[in-house]
């Protein structure tokens, strides 16, 4: 399926056929568990509690918007990954999903590595005290600086991308005297059940050297040969916001077959292989993401059955989750600001954000569950739509969903599942000042990053 998009934006307004909707739910103020963080509650009062603390008091010592995280919640996930796939695997928390100082040190506590794919990226993990060894630098267009900076800092693997990507590394290490271990993405042309944006494995697309033609394999003959180069394995990455496990099962088959062909010729066997990330998560009760104990069991058994065909020693694999840690524990809080009735199509409630702070359903036509927080209420379900305050028609949080029907101004509204490129992604679009991410447990909250001012927006500006 192809996708094009309209400068002024999707026809998000379009009137759809009676029945397209799903029923609301029989409670608008039960809060679903597979969507939100773990220790969202509604308090006795009917307001929304994380970390024992509610969002009205949030709201009030640090505005909205404003992306609020669970740390227990987080650390909990992480832990899940790392114990499901225990001491013979690599678990990388996947960087641009969400990055900051904070996270970093978690993950280090948690004994999870990082995957970065930018010098930004690398910078903040360096800052906040990962050691390099347990970096990965991926990307597919690194510049020679930040190959170099890679290299000094002494990551534990650089993913080769392209054929210039092999000697740019090379002459690199070379240069510093180094041997840097690699490993070379591949894609394997499995176009996983995802938004075409999202599907990273198949040949039409950016990433990885294709599979198919031999290009592969050429690429790992000459990384071979290289002195400054220590190749490792091989990495394949199939597409985001997956559940079907079958794509993985074809691409361990074909990513085994190139390891089987790279020993036959070269008498080297790659000790491993890197899976990449892409497991989905629940935005919205109809979403079934599968546990991590189920996804580590189900590779390791695809991987170890496809090595046993081939009589090769099954490598020590690598997984990359970021969405799947840090996306459920995080919501989004907002202020409704306007509530606009259109009648027999839907009710607009603006909200004090918008694409700024959540581009995934302008980008990708992402899905995304909503509630009311501050208060319960027993009001009849209403059809809504929840929009930004931008200049822009394509500006929508949530396509559809049914808040309470005595929603009004001053409100406060969440939408779950906001963790993962989210604040990642934000931008200043129409000069928005990005929200704060306030992280909350045990009852107390902190800033991990906090909330732009006009004098950020400024100080850049030197006009």
């Amino acid at each position: 399926m192809s996708r094009s998009a309209h400068p002024a934006g999707p026809r998000h307004a379009d009137v759809l056929p009676e029945g397209h909707y799903a029923a609301p739910a029989e409670d608008l103020n039960a809060l679903d568990p597979k969507v939100w963080a773990h220790t969202v509650a509604r308090d006795a009062d009917g307001v929304v509690t994380v970390g024992g603390l509610p969002v009205t008091q949030l709201a009030e010592e640090y505005g909205t918007p404003a992306y609020v995280l669970d740390e227990a919640d987080f650390r909990d996930r992480a832990r899940a990954w790392r114990t499901a796939f225990g001491a013979d695997a690599d678990v990388f928390y996947a960087g641009k999903a969400f990055l900051s100082r904070a996270v970093v040190r978690w993950l280090d506590e948690e004994g999870l590595n990082l995957d970065v794919c930018s010098g930004g990226e690398l910078a903040t993990a360096l800052a906040a005290g990962m050691s390099a060894e347990r970096i990965a630098f991926h990307g597919n267009n690194k510049s020679p600086e930040e190959i170099e900076r890679a290299v000094r800092a002494g990551v534990g693997r650089i993913v080769l991308d392209s054929f210039q990507e092999i000697v740019r590394v090379a002459h690199v290490a070379q240069t510093l005297g180094k041997r840097q271990r690699v490993q070379i993405r591949i894609t394997v042309g499995v176009e996983a059940h995802t938004h075409e944006f999202i599907a990273t494995a198949h040949e039409d697309q950016k990433f990885g050297i294709p599979l198919a033609g031999g290009q592969a394999a050429e690429a790992v003959r000459r990384a071979l040969q290289l002195d400054g180069l220590e190749v490792i394995g091989i990495h394949s990455h199939i597409g985001s916001q997956i559940f079907d496990m079958s794509g993985f099962e074809v691409a361990a088959h074909r990513v085994v077959g190139l390891l089987k062909d790279i020993r036959d010729e070269h008498g080297v066997e790659l000790p491993e292989i890197d899976l990449g990330g892409g497991l989905g998560i629940a935005y919205t009760s109809d979403d079934d993401p599968r546990e991590p104990h189920e996804i580590a069991k189900a590779l390791t058994e695809i991987v170890t059955r496809e090595c046993e065909a081939a009589r090769l020693a099954t490598p020590r694999i690598s997984v990359e989750p970021g969405r799947a840690i840090v996306g459920p524990t995080a919501f989004t809080l907002y202020e409704v600001g306007t509530v606009k009735p259109l009648d027999g199509l839907r009710t607009y409630v603006s909200v004090d954000g918008g694409m700024s702070d959540n581009i995934r359903t302008a980008l990708y036509d992402a899905e995304y569950s909503v509630a009311l927080v501050s208060r319960a209420s027993d009001a009849e379900p209403m059809l809504v739509r929840v929009v930004g305050k931008h200049c822009e028609s394509g500006d929508i949080v949530v396509k559809d969903a049914f808040l309470p029907g005595d929603l009004a101004p001053g409100d406060l509204i969440a939408v779950p599942a906001t963790g993962a490129y989210c604040r990642s992604m934000a931008s200043n679009y129409n000069h928005a000042l990005r929200p704060p991410v306030v992280s909350v447990r045990d009852g107390a909250a902190r800033v991990i990053v906090r909330r732009e001012t006009e004098e950020d927006l400024l100080r850049l500006d030197v006009g």
